[in-house]
């Protein structure tokens, strides 16, 4: 599902966002404290992909828990994206 929305996702996204679920990730476990660190140094759009693209690669369950946290912090985007 992260996969099909990939682009989208990259482009639009906030910043702000992207660090609440950056934290929500690190607190789940999903990403690791250095993880998490080197995202913050980057631009929104690399930072994004950064994330999108890890949360891709560790799995569904982790995936999962992304689209539910995204959900919970961006509801208009999220719906737009169809992400449920």
């Amino acid at each position: 599902m992260l996969r099909a929305v990939r682009a989208e996702f990259i482009q639009r996204v906030s910043d702000t966002v992207l660090n609440q679920l950056l934290d929500k990730l690190l607190e789940r476990g999903v990403f690791s404290d250095e993880e998490m660190k080197s995202a913050r140094t980057k631009s929104t759009a690399d930072k994004a992909r950064d994330v999108i693209d890890s949360v891709i690669g560790k799995g569904n369950e982790a995936s999962s828990f992304m689209i539910s946290a995204f959900c919970q912090l961006d509801k208009c985007v999220s719906r737009e994206l169809s992400l449920r």
